[in-house]
């Protein structure tokens, strides 16, 4: 009913003055509902708490106990249909009121008349209803309740209750009804025009507040807010698909959602003087995206509130490796023509003169030198070229586990290694993905020589390979595991980067390659510092039901 009313003043025009709001209408029975029932209690319990003669009822007390029980039985119907909304508003407050006007009357003449001061309770019950009624129904009742209290004045002045003189009294208070009722009426005016621009307001501002909500939800960015105790207060779809947060998390606590994120929110606050241009990153709850958060406070309070806007990292590198590899694309043209040649025929010279007769040691040692580089040179070019065929993508699907035993096999094999060295850990049961297999190899094989050349630890020796699933998606992963050094966290986002490398006598390419063969199987390669030291590669492959080809 109230917003019936509210879309009668939604044009913003003045509120015509006959216009009755049937929400503010129902309010006002419902408290003259509750004034009635009170009035009953009230006047019984003076009537049968007084001494005789009583304070209410002393000129016929069983007239005011018919007409007071009366009045609470009426009272008590009107509550009733308050609840079922039925009648009409209108028409309950017009006979609620005659009510009123005839249960007070009589109430009031068998108190004594005027004099009683029962009267006065005509005044609440007609203003209160002034305000929800039409102004000529408003009158008419005024007069009714006016004409009411001069008949109940006449009556007690030919039965010698009252004298004359009273008539003034009467007149007075059947005045004051009809003053209250012209008063109620340009304020309820007012009341309902002030509802009803407080509904337009109200309408406007969840208006206000449905948009934001859905821009701040349909934006690309990902947003946590969360408030000084570091309880989330928003978050929209795009952050908690990124977290792998349930879908309603308002006022949960950051660590319940993301312990990562948590620890960089922590370390972030501990920052005092923001010297730190960076906290870490982080991988998403699938584990196939790399996070970085920034925080930005709201406020000036320490702890403050604060918005955390999570950066898709992988998404940037994507468009940097892009333009990388349209530079390499045109490089490796030019070194397969241009270089290779060349270099072969330096490689053969060397070898021939390292053959020569009565080559001295100085010279020998010299056509070493050469011949070393243009190997490392070869293999170079080689990389080059096999990564020019990144696209000619054969996926199968396969078993990983059974797969992975016979790498490990071939592996140690061709490396000469013995059975400590490479660990294997498998998960339980059927792991099936679906890869190239020749590109799977390359990968694996690149992630093991490099955990056999940079992972080495006298404590703990060899490395660790390992399947599951994760425990958000349950995608398959693989990791390759070790007990070195680690990576200096500064040159962490660097690793996958062409010719970045730290060893003299490396390419810089195996990682680049690794993750570049990665992307065009749809699978994820990505670097985790190890808890307790050491480096994790983990590969995270799609899905296999849902990658039709």
């Amino acid at each position: 009913m109230a917003q019936n009313s509210l879309l009668e003043t939604q044009s913003g025009d003045p509120v015509p003055a006959d216009l009755v709001d049937t929400g503010f209408a129902w309010r006002i029975v419902g408290l003259l509902s509750i004034y009635r029932a009170l009035i009953c209690v009230v006047l019984l319990s003076v009537f049968y708490l007084t001494s005789s003669p009583p304070a209410v009822g002393a000129h016929d007390s069983k007239l005011f106990q018919l007409a007071a029980y009366i009045y609470l039985i009426f009272a008590t119907i009107g509550a009733a249909g308050i609840r079922r909304e039925r009648p009409h508003v209108v028409s309950q407050l017009q006979w609620m009121l005659l009510i009123d006007v005839f249960a007070i009357t009589v109430i009031m003449h068998a108190s004594g008349g005027i004099q009683s001061g029962i009267g006065n309770l005509l005044i609440v019950s007609v203003g209160a209803t002034a305000f929800a009624l039409p102004r000529r129904s408003a009158f008419v009742f005024a007069a009714l309740s006016s004409i009411t209290v001069l008949i109940e004045q006449l009556l007690s002045t030919f039965e010698n209750l009252t004298s004359f003189s009273e008539f003034t009294p009467a007149g007075v208070l059947g005045a004051t009804i009809f003053i209250i009722a012209a008063a109620a009426q340009p304020l309820a005016r007012r009341l309902r025009e002030s509802e009803a621009l407080a509904a337009r307001r109200e309408v406007d501002l969840a208006n206000l507040n449905e948009l934001n909500q859905y821009i701040i939800q349909h934006l690309r960015e990902s947003i946590v807010v969360i408030d000084e105790n570091d309880h989330v207060r928003l978050m929209n779809d795009s952050a908690a698909r990124l977290l792998g947060a349930p879908e309603k998390n308002s006022h949960q606590h950051l660590r319940e959602i993301s312990a990562d994120l948590y620890r960089l929110t922590i370390a972030w606050r501990n920052d005092a003087a923001g010297l730190a241009s960076s906290y870490g990153g982080m991988t998403s709850a699938d584990g196939a995206t790399v996070i970085t958060p920034h925080f930005a406070p709201i406020g000036q309070s320490s702890p403050a509130p604060t918005t955390i806007f999570l950066e898709d990292t992988s998404q940037l590198a994507e468009r940097v490796q892009q333009s990388k590899l349209a530079a390499l694309g045109r490089l490796s043209a030019s070194i397969a023509h241009e270089i290779r040649n060349p270099v072969g025929a330096i490689s053969h010279a060397s070898q021939l003169l390292s053959e020569a007769e009565g080559l001295a040691t100085e010279d020998k040692r010299l056509t070493d030198i050469i011949s070393n580089h243009c190997s490392r040179v070869s293999d170079i070019i080689s990389s080059v070229l096999l990564f020019s065929k990144r696209d000619h993508t054969r996926p199968k699907k396969i078993d990983l586990n059974a797969w992975i035993k016979e790498f490990t096999d071939d592996y140690l094999l061709s490396a000469r290694l013995d059975a400590a060295a490479l660990k294997y850990r498998p998960c339980n049961g059927s792991l099936q993905v679906r890869v190239d297999p020749g590109h799977l190899q390359q990968v694996l094989w690149n992630l093991c020589e490099n955990a056999l050349r940079y992972g080495n630890n006298a404590d703990v020796p060899g490395f660790t390979i390992a399947t599951g699933r994760l425990s958000g998606n349950q995608r398959p992963y693989l990791d390759v595991l070790d007990r070195g050094p680690g990576i200096a966290e500064d040159k962490v986002e660097h690793i996958f980067e062409p010719f970045f490398t730290n060893a003299a006598d490396g390419t810089g390419l195996g990682l680049f390659i690794a993750r570049e063969l990665c992307e065009c199987n749809r699978a994820t390669l990505a670097y985790e510092h190890r808890n307790g030291g050491g480096s994790r590669f983990r590969v995270v492959f799609s899905d296999p039901e849902r990658w039709i080809v």
